[in-house]
């Protein structure tokens, strides 16, 4: 990563300027987290969290030209260490990253990478379709919201957690994991990230929204 943004690429600091524009649900929480550095010349990551309760701590965006793109004023939202009582119900990340040479393994210069994780109860969490269910979810999610994309893959993963000896008395417990990618056509990455941010409240448990209804932008941080 660079440390100026005179040296970062035109069409990735466009792809700032389109992920700022993101409207996500206010059940979700989002922030920036470090980037791979390893991935591709130029990324940023954002990480999402779902709570119980609405109420979060605030966390300011710090690394690379992203936090300079990212400013206070323009991040849709924050997330932290959680309240005790507060259960989490969903968390994720999304990475976008830029390689001006290309990639033929992306098919573009773009590529997004994405990973979800929630906690499941047992009925669900044992139906034998749930990673097909849960691929469903995403591609509908980019088509809901027009974000054209091509080369997508992932893999979903169910993790069954069993406890022993001191800790027999806990519940059994059932988590899913989607870890998926795409080649965005065009550096506008806005609807990847709002059809991303319906992706974890959907597995969050959230109803979806009615049809017709936008959902409201964060409040913008003073």
């Amino acid at each position: 990563m660079v440390n100026g943004l005179a040296q970062v690429p035109a069409e990735f600091l466009h792809a700032l300027g389109t992920l700022r524009k993101a409207q996500c649900r206010s059940e979700l929480k989002l922030a920036e987290i470090p980037a791979p550095s390893r991935l591709a010349p130029f990324a940023v990551a954002l990480g999402a969290e779902v709570f119980s309760s609405s109420t979060r701590h605030v966390r300011t965006p710090v690394h690379g030209p992203a936090a300079m793109a990212f400013s206070k004023e323009n991040l849709r939202g924050t997330s932290g260490s959680g309240d005790e009582d507060d259960e989490e119900l969903a968390t994720g990340r999304f990475i976008l990253l830029h390689d001006p040479d290309g990639s033929a393994v992306w098919d573009g210069e773009f590529r997004i990478v994405t990973y979800i994780r929630a906690q499941l109860d047992a009925d669900m969490g044992n139906d034998a379709m749930l990673g097909s269910v849960a691929w469903t979810w995403l591609v509908d999610a980019l088509e809901n919201h027009s974000a054209q994309y091509r080369a997508a893959g992932g893999t979903a993963t169910r993790i069954l957690s069993e406890s022993f000896g001191t800790l027999a008395e806990r519940p059994e417990t059932i988590d899913i994991e989607l870890r998926a990618s795409w080649t965005p056509a065009s550096s506008d990455a806005q609807a990847h990230l709002e059809a991303w941010c319906d992706m974890v409240c959907m597995f969050a448990g959230l109803p979806p929204l009615p049809p017709g209804v936008t959902p409201l932008p964060h409040r913008r941080l003073t």
